[in-house]
């Protein structure tokens, strides 16, 4: 006979991913049926709707968490919902700025991809076993390689393609051999009882488990393909030169927000019990997520410096975010040797700064979509000369998603960077094994902010000081114009009041007590 508990758990399952379900619903529709009838308006609206109808039942449907959800593969907490949050409105944006980019011909695939991927990533929040986890990852990939060959038109629009497909069936291939590994030495799929058995190993030996240690590195160097992590990030320029720019503004930024997630709840840093880490500052993981965090950073912003095109300078910019971002996992292994809670801590700085990088990095790429023709893409930062006397509003967009990019004060740029910095400045004194790593970290990531402004303010003297040759035509793509004028609202909005968005992830950043406790009866 079942057991009671067991069947409130899997209903428990069903009901929390009802948001998840509608979307994959609607694009298995929307692929169909496109395929018969390929209207993009139709598509459009059909996949509005479908986001709406997710974020009507996110916010008036909570059912009560059955007692085992714990040791289930999905669980339900407040860092699951706010990424469900990110995905969804992230996908309702997306499908204004891909007007842009479909027609009659791709409508009902590039629409129907999109919600599977908002799914994913929304999934990838709520997972707790190794192939749940996998598998969302897996469902945010798979549709990206279809559109970044839908609007193929040239042969660098099907190598930026090919690289990107062949280098992430890769990163997939090394993180699931991590996945073996931890699988093998604890015998479980579930994260929180891989991070608790890892730790009480931990604590009864004088290190951890060179497995232990081995798997972490293999899943660091898996998911670092999809953060562009240093040395992990080559693959970027040609793609972001080559692929469509709408489809590379979500490729910019949800992949980074699964990955951060993904890592998160691999290294126990979200999970039932934050302070029972499996690599603590004393192991060398911290010490090696804090070198991949500079270099990263570095990197990206010295080789963004060399760069003349627009699109291949975002993709090394991406590359320098990615390792601000690592800074909020290093100093989220800090927490559980402190002894007291910091006023900002590493998760909840890692989680405003994604949301800030999404505005500004979407942003900016909804107005290249915007100003694009077939017969004149933007790509060369010349494009954009003269851009304040031919579209003057866009110009003044584009300057706010570059100064939020920088870190200028009222924008939400800033509000993520000075997060990230007081983080790293206030990591608890108690962990020694760092020493004060973590100020340095911080130090460096300063001085890559002001050269990283060299070149955000190289292109908004473009627009604005000199005069273009061949001036942009005007467009009529009036659904991406409007994404473009919303994040930009969004980039002043959580810039000048950031405390809403400072709150609900610092929330996100605490597990529940109560589910601690299901897991250890669950073992």
């Amino acid at each position: 006979m079942t057991d009671p508990l067991y069947q409130q758990t899997l209903t428990g399952i069903f009901r929390h991913v009802i948001p998840e379900i509608t979307l994959i619903a609607t694009a298995c529709v929307v692929l169909l049926v496109g395929s018969v009838v390929n209207r993009r308006w139709l598509w459009f609206v059909v996949s509005l709707l479908a986001v709406t109808a997710a974020m009507i039942v996110t916010g008036t449907i909570r059912p009560k968490p059955p007692e085992l959800i714990a040791a289930s593969p999905l669980i339900a907490d407040a860092a699951a919902a706010f990424i469900r949050w990110v995905a969804l409105i992230t996908l309702a944006v997306m499908i204004f700025v891909a007007w842009g980019e479909t027609d009659r011909t791709n409508a009902a695939e590039y629409y129907g991809c999109l919600l599977i991927t908002g799914a994913g990533v929304s999934l990838v929040g709520r997972a707790n076993d190794l192939v749940t986890l996998f598998l969302a990852l897996e469902l945010l990939s798979i549709p990206t390689y279809i559109l970044l060959y839908l609007p193929v038109r040239e042969k660098r629009n099907q190598e930026a393609a090919t690289k990107y497909f062949l280098l992430s069936v890769m990163s997939a291939a090394v993180l699931l051999f991590g996945f073996s590994y931890l699988y093998g030495l604890t015998g479980s799929l579930n994260l929180a009882i891989i991070a608790e058995a890892i730790a009480q190993a931990h604590a009864n030996a004088d290190g951890p488990h060179p497995m232990a240690m081995l798997a972490a590195v293999m899943v660091l160097g898996g998911i670092g393909f999809r953060i562009t992590a240093v040395p992990f990030h080559f693959y970027a320029p040609d793609v972001y030169e080559g692929g469509p720019p709408g489809v590379i503004a979500q490729l910019a930024f949800l992949p980074k927000v699964a990955g951060f997630v993904a890592l998160a709840r691999i290294l126990g840093l979200l999970g039932p019990d934050p302070k029972n880490i499996p690599f603590p500052p004393d192991t060398q993981l911290p010490l090696l997520l804090w070198a991949m965090a500079i270099l990263t950073m570095s990197v990206g912003n010295v080789l963004a410096l060399l760069q003349d095109n627009l699109r291949r300078m975002l993709a090394y910019s991406s590359v320098a975010h990615g390792g601000y971002m690592l800074m909020g996992v290093v100093v989220a292994s800090s927490l559980p040797d402190a002894t007291t809670t910091p006023d900002v801590g590493g998760l909840d700085a890692l989680l405003v700064y994604l949301v800030a990088y999404g505005l500004m990095t979407l942003g900016v790429f909804a107005l290249i979509v915007f100003l694009s023709t077939a017969e004149r893409p933007v790509q060369a930062i010349d494009d954009l000369a003269g851009l304040s006397q031919t579209h003057p509003i866009s110009a003044a967009m584009m300057a706010i998603f570059f100064f939020s990019l920088i870190g200028l004060p009222l924008t939400a740029g800033f509000a993520g960077k000075l997060y990230l910095f007081l983080g790293a400045l206030n990591a608890p004194p108690q962990t020694a094994a760092m020493g004060n790593l973590y100020r340095v970290m911080a130090i460096i990531a300063a001085i890559n902010a002001a050269v990283g402004a060299y070149y955000y303010l190289r292109v908004v003297g473009v627009m604005y000081l000199r005069t273009a040759l061949h001036p942009l035509k005007r467009s009529w793509m009036v659904p991406t114009f409007l994404a473009a004028l919303a994040l930009a609202g969004g980039t002043l909005v959580f810039g000048i009041y950031p405390e809403p968005l400072a709150k609900a992830a610092r929330t996100a950043a605490l597990i529940p007590t109560s589910v601690g406790k299901s897991v250890s009866g669950s073992r």
